[in-house]
């Protein structure tokens, strides 16, 4: 028996080793904003945005239980990706609710009016407590145990490849691109990051549009070939220039849709029409889009609103991962 329980512990003990050598990524549903929680294998976490205000602290309450599950005592690196309320809005409300040790972003909000002057106040205010990091394209985010390339910030592209890149190069896709009307907004400015771990690459280029994204991927692709690619802008049509999103060669696409936010018909269709792409999973339903654009329910998250189920992506260093729908638990590898 004692044979039999010392053999149990020590199968326990190299379980949670080899958990503890992955790198986990959550997609938290804030209803059509953004919220990315992304924990180390040495157990550091970044926080991609914090989701809107109000609604009872919903949004900060989500990350936090989130944050609990995954073992996550304090957010090591907040990164606000640009000064909307969908991303920025619920930066109090969660240092409310939890530790947050460094700031990053791309500098002072670059919008002006009643609504920015507000965000940018709730900024500031946080920031006052905490060290902030202002970052450039090029700049590396320092995250313990993977790399993290800023690729866009303040309007701003990085001016070559990214040395995180695999595969970058000339790309083909971009003598049919074509331009939209300049974003004067936020959105343009917003900051967009690379992460390597091992052979594994994931691309966040946040709420980026059109004209920016043309930027990224052309006349050079800037950011070469990912395994994961988080959908511009929540899937809308602004963004998701196939001139970048076909160059990318994803594996799986998650798009941060509401069930009334994002999920544009032809972003969608765009997309799910991407080389190589295995497989599209969305955080909503997109209402719009209807039963012949939207994928197999399996791959939504949350059929209904008010949602609050999640992605999970586990990543390992061999750049093999997998998603689960916390909704269902359906799985997939990649």
């Amino acid at each position: 028996m004692t044979r039999l329980f010392g053999w149990m512990v020590m199968s326990l003990l190299v379980a949670g080793g080899a958990a503890a050598k992955d790198l986990k990524i959550y997609f938290i549903d804030v209803e059509g904003g953004q919220c990315t929680l992304i924990v180390t294998p040495k157990g550091e976490s970044l926080l991609v945005d914090t989701g809107w205000p109000g609604n009872d602290s919903r949004d900060a309450e989500r990350i936090a239980k989130q944050a609990k599950k995954a073992g996550v005592k304090q957010i090591d690196w907040l990164l606000i990706t640009h000064y909307h309320t969908d991303h920025v809005g619920g930066i109090t409300t969660l240092m409310d609710k939890m530790k947050v040790v460094n700031l990053v972003s791309h500098g002072t909000n670059t919008e002006t009016g009643k609504n920015a002057e507000q965000l940018s106040r709730q900024y500031e205010e946080a920031k006052s407590k905490l060290k902030e990091l202002i970052v450039k394209p090029g700049d590396h985010i320092p995250l313990v145990g993977v790399d993290i390339e800023v690729i866009t910030a303040r309007g701003d592209i990085v001016n070559r490849p990214a040395t995180l890149a695999k595969g970058a190069g000339d790309n083909a896709l971009c003598g049919a691109a074509t331009k939209k009307d300049h974003d004067p907004t936020e959105n343009a400015r917003s900051v967009g990051f690379l992460l390597k771990f091992g052979e594994f690459r994931f691309l966040d280029l946040a709420d980026l549009t059109w004209n920016k994204e043309t930027e990224v991927a052309c006349p050079v692709n800037k950011v070469g070939k990912v395994d994961l690619y988080l959908t511009n802008h929540h899937g809308l049509w602004a963004s998701n220039n196939p001139a970048m999103v076909h160059a990318l060669e994803s594996k799986a696409i998650i798009m941060n849709n509401g069930d009334k936010k994002g999920g544009d018909i032809p972003a969608i269709d765009s997309m799910r029409a991407a080389p190589g792409l295995k497989n599209f999973w969305q955080l909503h339903y997109s209402i719009k889009a209807g039963k012949d654009h939207n994928v197999e329910d399996p791959y939504i998250a949350n059929l209904t609103s008010p949602g609050g189920f999640h992605f999970e992506v586990t990543a390992k260093t061999d750049g093999h991962f997998t998603i689960v729908n916390q909704r269902n638990k359906f799985t997939k590898s990649y």
